[in-house]
């Protein structure tokens, strides 16, 4: 009996590995309960309440979000958003699937082409968004080389055109993400099977034809990933506003999250300020299940 009950007691040193990867990960644990899902609770709480300046917990139901359908600013930044997910998000796989094609086709320089396109990925939406307000300044950029040139009869001043200024933050965000999809396509065009393209090119198949028929219908989780992440960059995007138009001329090119830094921080309006963000975690939510859930049915099947 006093064998067995040697040879079944843990050692000190077994109970330390055993409990050791608990310890390492519990910081990190407690910092993601606490400064992610637990102020995203809090922020929640703050939309049902009449928080100011100051959080404070009068409960006043609904009151912040309908305060929020009524806001004509809510509503013009929600437009903005449309427009611009919807032509920055379609720009950027054009154009990354055109470069990621043009790429696999073990061009010259392929590494410095790669390089380049690469790069801007690498800079903050501040430093983008900065560029960007210099070269489309009609008073220093694009707009007064063309009339230093002599082409006095063209324009280009978007960003102090209320109708247009939505387009100059399209073109800078996709000057930055084009090169991060084409990353993403390439990867996945070097992993189609080759021994497939072959076989097509056998039967007569044209380059274009194999591409369109062939390979890139069997790239669908690429465009899905790639739609998932150019939808969470729009819908968070308030940096590249917030260094390239300030919202304005006026707001006309508000976007949810600056109408959310806004009104929190600048307005003195916390209540109404949290519920639009949690209308767009709400949004983001709406990308991001659908996602998740036929990644868990892929793996399910398989």
């Amino acid at each position: 009996m006093s064998s067995v009950a040697i040879t079944s007691k843990v050692s000190p040193l077994d109970a330390l590995q055993r409990w050791l990867p608990k310890l390492v990960l519990a910081p990190t644990m407690l910092i993601v309960l606490v400064g992610f899902y637990g102020y995203i609770l809090w922020t929640f709480l703050l939309s049902f309440t009449s928080s100011r300046f100051m959080p404070s917990y009068k409960w006043v139901g609904l009151q912040q979000y309908q305060r929020l359908m009524d806001n004509d600013r809510w509503w013009v930044a929600s437009k903005n958003l449309m427009l611009f997910g919807g032509l920055f998000i379609s720009i950027s796989l054009i154009l990354g699937v055109l470069l990621a094609v043009l790429l696999d086709q073990r061009i010259r320089r392929e590494g410095f082409i790669r390089t380049i396109f690469l790069y801007p990925m690498a800079i903050s939406m501040i430093v983008t968004g900065t560029a960007w307000k210099w070269l489309l300044n009609p008073g220093l950029g694009l707009d007064k080389l063309l009339r230093d040139w002599g082409w006095e009869g063209v324009r280009f001043d978007w960003l102090v055109d209320t109708d247009r200024v939505v387009y100059c933050l399209v073109i800078a965000a996709v000057w930055q993400a084009s090169g991060f999809v084409m990353a993403l396509f390439l990867a996945g065009l070097r992993g189609v099977d080759q021994s497939i393209i072959r076989a097509a090119q056998v039967d007569g198949a044209s380059l274009p034809n194999i591409y369109l028929r062939i390979v890139l219908p069997s790239l669908g989780p690429v465009f899905f990933s790639a739609v998932m992440i150019l939808s969470h960059i729009a819908i968070k995007s308030f940096d590249l506003v917030a260094s390239m138009t300030a919202g304005g001329p006026g707001y006309s090119s508000d976007l949810p999250a600056m109408f959310m830094y806004a009104h929190t921080f600048t307005r003195g309006q916390m209540g109404l300020g949290a519920a639009s963000a949690i209308l767009m975690l709400g949004a983001v939510l709406a990308i991001l299940v659908p996602y998740l859930y036929s990644e868990l049915r892929g793996k399910r099947h398989d």
